[in-house]
């Protein structure tokens, strides 16, 4: 059986977890990092040399770390034609929005998680958590009007397009009660959060804001 190796609630490992289980593959999770700890185990580093979450690793014995290859994979594998668009640029398109949003809108995400939660109290700073949410509203200004004449981020369907992005703007709209409006994102995390493997994944593991 296929292995995600990665504790339930890792940013990262959240992506996959939440992939796995609305393309109903069967896997098995390994609680592995944080409290767990093992990042630095010599067998674990032998499956991935940079001792992050999550891994991949297949019965076969094949490895593969980094979240977006892990959901790229995935999908192409289980899920051509829907989930992984099959055409050339429709692919293209879907890794676009995946790429961007791992690069613009995951920065708030380990700033929150600093200064809400793991830096001792006297070394946070609301100074830090205000200028990560100015610079991430411009980048939901660019997600919303990519949402403007569509249900999900490629079109009328979920696509792999859709993970990191809604992994991440389930924290932002959780963690950040005082954030400007942006409809057209809101309406599609609603969408978002009528979905099993969403609420179960994403949405249950998610810790409380501060």
């Amino acid at each position: 059986m296929l292995k995600i190796w990665g504790r339930n609630d890792g940013s990262n490992v959240i992506k996959a977890l939440w992939c796995l289980n609305e393309l109903g593959v069967e896997y098995e999770r390994i609680d592995w990092g944080g409290e767990f700890g093992g990042n630095d185990d010599p067998e674990y580093r032998r499956k991935n040399p940079m001792g992050r979450l999550p891994t991949l690793e297949e019965e076969d014995g094949f490895t593969l770390w980094e979240s977006g290859a892990v959901v790229r994979y995935l999908c192409a594998k289980h899920s051509m034609g829907n989930m992984c668009p099959d055409s050339l640029r429709g692919r293209a398109e879907a890794e676009k929005w995946m790429d961007w949003s791992s690069l613009n809108l995951a920065p708030f995400n380990g700033v929150y998680l600093n200064h809400f939660w793991r830096l001792p109290e006297a070394e946070r700073s609301q100074d830090v958590v205000e200028a990560a949410i100015k610079q991430a509203i411009p980048m939901f200004d660019i997600l919303d009007a990519q949402l403007a004449d569509r249900d999900y981020i490629c079109g009328d369907h979920l696509t792999m397009a859709d993970i990191p992005a809604g992994v991440l703007t389930h924290r932002w709209i959780a963690w950040s009660p005082h954030r400007p409006s942006h409809p057209n994102v809101e309406a599609w995390h609603a969408r978002l959060s009528e979905r099993p493997a969403y609420r179960d994944h994403v949405i249950a593991v998610t810790r409380p804001a501060p």
